[in-house]
């Protein structure tokens, strides 16, 4: 079955940097699209960026646009989130998601077919 198994988060402080990644398998990876969401506690669930299939695409949300990077390696089936400047309101739990349409990129939670369990990230100001 399919699985996407988030690492690296961990606690950073206000300005540090941190790299999320997401293994996937279970799935032919070029057809899907990938995303990062994250919730924090009390909010709802958030689009982070997203990257296409061949990953000639991205796209960011306005929050984290020039602080974070995604990246994908289709050879190992990984995706990247680079975190970089990170600030307290990015304290969430960060989950990666595979859209199974791989042209282009959604932001839509509903789009996205699957779903990891999640890596949390606590910056401390």
């Amino acid at each position: 079955q399919v699985q996407l198994v988030e690492s690296g988060g961990g606690l950073v402080q206000a300005g540090g940097s941190l790299r999320l990644s997401c293994a996937a398998s279970g799935l032919t990876f070029t057809n899907y699209a990938m995303g990062w969401f994250r919730q924090a506690p009390g909010k709802e669930r958030e689009f982070v960026s997203a990257i296409s299939g061949t990953g000639s695409s991205t796209y960011y949300a306005d929050s984290v646009k020039g602080r974070f990077t995604i990246s994908r390696d289709n050879a190992k089936r990984m995706v990247y989130l680079e975190m970089s400047g990170l600030k307290a309101e990015d304290t969430a739990v960060y989950y990666c998601a595979a859209d199974a349409r791989a042209f282009g990129v959604r932001i839509g939670a509903q789009n996205y077919n699957y779903w990891g369990q999640g890596t949390q990230v606590t910056v401390s100001s």
